[in-house]
């Protein structure tokens, strides 16, 4: 590793990537720290969005850009799409895996011209730093063994609401470790009016109204981690000059979506004994609970005076590092709610099946009522054909990790690790 980079969960998961395919393309928000991770394993590397003449050249004769010591970083890659069937015939050619790793920070349009890549290309998503990565919390809870179903418990990290509620405000920028506060919200500030400004233009060409957009973000901001409708989002976007159209927030959301800035949380859907409806609404999140604070202009102090809007956010802190976790694990975290009132705010999904239910609740004293919740909808499953659970666990903000007598573990935030 080189000197000053932090180490991420995800280096892992890169270098079996690289060691199975001709290229691998890691993909996330701006800022996440894909470059910077890429180039431990990279032996050469060419900066699209900054270099120019590389792209000039790549105009000329592609072989210019692509010519050098292997593996061999494409960042931002996707300001020049012609680029990837340039790569994949370079992989063809080669026939070795570890060729190429490419960088981006947007999903390109679709395009007919560009192949899918099959078998030559490895996808990895890269996500802003989790608590057990910037260093706010020491582990000691495996996601991977309560996944095996082993009891699980350990010391409490010592996070304390107003320490969550400043975490909240920072977020998981590598570029922002060690900064003031204030420095770092006015980053996260920054970020999000460059989106707004500049990002969503350039990511299909297609121009959009940035105050439009800002008004959007705020509202966004303000529903993180619930399942607000198109139609509430066009009512409050729209303000007093009425909704705007919920074909053009569904246009909005997309170009967000392909910026990696939003990242949506889907609905599991596990078969029932119950009659219950199933909800399949996503939730929205922000790539960083960070970006919410940052479109209302919140503060910790700020964040104190709400602790409904930092209970949200510090869901939203919980799903980012669940993502991270559980990708780790080749999983994915999805939400659960019926229409009797029974939700769970993530359920942990591996590819082999194997899943977990947990409750996130910022205070101690909501673990007994999310317990209870988790027990009710444990009843309702048709286990013959979901498979039993392989826990049921209770996130908090702080306190001791231990597994109660009815089987449920409690888990402190802080403790959370692969």
């Amino acid at each position: 590793m080189a000197a000053g980079y932090c180490p991420r969960i995800a280096d892992t998961e890169l270098r079996a990537c690289l060691a199975s395919a001709g290229a691998v393309v890691i993909e996330g928000p701006k800022a996440c720290g894909k470059t910077r991770m890429a180039q431990q394993l990279a032996a050469s590397e060419v900066l699209l969005d900054v270099d120019p003449s590389a792209r000039q050249a790549l105009a000329v004769d592609p072989a210019l850009v692509l010519a050098g010591a292997r593996p061999r970083l494409l960042d931002e890659w996707q300001v020049e799409p012609a680029l990837w069937n340039q790569v994949r015939r370079a992989v063809d050619a080669c026939g070795e895996p570890g060729q190429f790793l490419l960088t981006g920070s947007a999903v390109p349009a679709d395009d007919a011209a560009r192949h899918t890549g099959a078998g030559r290309f490895s996808f990895l998503r890269l996500r802003p730093m989790t608590l057990l990565e910037i260093g706010a919390g020491p582990g000691g809870v495996s996601l991977a063994a309560l996944l095996e179903g082993e009891p699980s418990s350990c010391a409490d990290p010592g996070l304390a609401v107003a320490d969550l509620a400043e975490l909240v405000c920072r977020g998981g920028w590598p570029a922002q470790l060690g900064r003031p506060l204030a420095a770092t919200s006015r980053a996260a500030r920054d970020y999000l009016e460059q989106v707004r400004q500049v990002d969503v233009q350039r990511v299909d060409g297609r121009r959009r109204d940035p105050q439009r957009l800002g008004t959007l973000l705020r509202s966004l901001a303000r529903n993180v981690a619930t399942e607000v409708s198109l139609t509430t989002l066009a009512a409050d976007a729209g303000g007093a000059d009425g909704p705007l159209d919920p074909r053009t927030v569904a246009d909005h959301l997309q170009a967000l979506e392909r910026l990696m800035v939003l990242e949506n949380q889907p609905a599991w859907r596990p078969h029932l004994r119950s009659k219950a409806a199933l909800r399949q609404a996503p939730r929205r999140h922000f790539c960083d609970p960070s970006l919410a604070v940052a479109a209302l202009g919140g503060s910790p102090d700020r964040l104190l005076k709400d602790l409904e809007w930092l209970g949200l956010l510090f869901e939203s802190l919980v799903i980012r590092d669940l993502r991270v976790l559980a990708q780790a694990l080749d999983g994915e975290v999805f939400h659960y709610r019926d229409n009797y009132g029974v939700e769970v705010d993530a359920i942990v999904q591996l590819r082999n099946g194997r899943w977990g239910a947990i409750e996130i609740k910022l205070g101690q004293g909501q673990v007994e009522a999310a317990a209870s919740s988790l027990l009710r909808f444990r009843s309702q499953l048709d286990i013959g054909r979901t498979g039993e659970p392989a826990f049921l666990a209770v996130v908090c903000g702080s306190g001791y990790g231990y597994r109660r007598a009815d089987g449920i573990s409690v888990v402190p935030v802080g403790s959370l690790e692969p």
